[in-house]
């Protein structure tokens, strides 16, 4: 900084102003001083300054899975919106797994980010307990916690199942099946929709729980296991968009009518949803929502601001395509 402010012909607590409070100096100042820090490739030492500041501007996000595009889609508006607000986003991935969600907290309450962001509500006690330790804010989303750590943007798994259910009860289904991706929030909604069926004194639903997370390839092989086990007539549930395209594409290859003799619900309502032959009823979630509240919330926390409310319910609903 030292050197900045001799090539600009500044004091040094000026050079600092151009990077803390730009809009202090004049625009001749601040030129001469962004002309001298692009001749030297000078880069503020942020750890100095949050050592000085007690702000780390940074924030930890941790999510199942980085690819798949029901989590990156609300994490985009998140990290677009805290950028704005000059924090950078860390991102972790946990794989589903609680005990890698628990170490990967542990991880990064160790870096000390100015808050986190955990995708679902459920978390094991050891968790919990490093996270009201910590004094960091925290925002739970996906999913909406009876009980939460910090602040919750969500929604009800179950009543959106319940929904699901009756939507396709509503259009005269009689036998149904389910295919569930290994996942904690998707068996909730797997039992949700089995309660309704029982409650409208409907058999319950032939059950295909698959060993991993959701691709194509399983749903293609969900589908041929419920052909072989005798269901070729009913609605399919499926725990995600992606279950389900692979439901529909072995549908086609096997020549099975979609909606005639087989119906398709997925969840997510993903960007390919209406795109795919035949168009996906789904169930919808407005995750450029979540991501923006989870970020408001966050940063009024954050800043000392109220935060309200704490816990948000985004909703959901179903967009009727053809295939149900």
């Amino acid at each position: 900084m030292a050197t900045i402010a001799q090539l600009a012909g500044v004091t040094q607590p000026t050079v600092s102003r151009a990077f803390n409070h730009p809009e202090m100096l004049q625009p001749e100042t601040l030129e001469r001083i962004m002309q001298a820090v692009n001749q030297t490739g000078y880069v503020p030492n942020m750890v100095a300054r949050s050592l000085a500041s007690s702000r780390t501007r940074l924030l930890a996000a941790i999510v199942p899975m980085l690819s798949n595009v029901v989590y990156s889609s609300f994490l985009k508006p998140f990290t677009a919106r805290m950028r704005e607000a000059g924090y950078q986003t860390m991102l972790f991935e946990s794989g589903f797994s609680l005990q890698e969600e628990e170490r990967l907290v542990e991880m990064a309450i160790a870096r000390r980010p100015d808050g986190i962001l955990l995708t679902g509500a459920t978390h094991s006690e050891t968790c919990r307990r490093h996270l009201r330790s910590a004094a960091i804010p925290v925002a739970e989303v996906w999913d909406l916690a009876d009980d939460p750590i910090d602040l919750c943007v969500g929604f009800s798994h179950d009543e959106s199942a319940r929904h699901a259910a009756r939507y396709l009860i509503g259009k005269g289904h009689c036998r149904f099946a389910v295919i569930s991706a290994n996942d904690e929030r998707a068996y909730r909604r797997r039992e949700a929709f089995s309660q309704t069926l029982a409650a409208a004194g409907l058999e319950l639903p032939r059950r295909v729980d698959l060993p991993s997370s959701a691709s194509i390839g399983q749903g293609k092989a969900a589908f041929g296991a419920l052909l072989e086990s005798g269901f070729d007539q009913g609605a399919i549930f499926c725990s995600s968009d992606i279950i389900a395209h692979g439901v529909l594409i072995e549908a086609a290859r096997r020549a099975v009518d979609v909606p005639g003799r087989i119906a398709v619900m997925g969840f997510g309502d993903q960007d390919f949803a209406a795109e795919i032959m035949p168009p996906l009823t789904s169930v919808q979630i407005d995750r450029q929502r979540l991501g923006e509240e989870a970020a408001r919330l966050l940063l009024a926390r954050i800043e000392g601001r109220e935060a309200t409310p704490a816990r948000i319910d985004i909703g959901f609903g179903i967009i009727a395509r053809d295939t149900a």
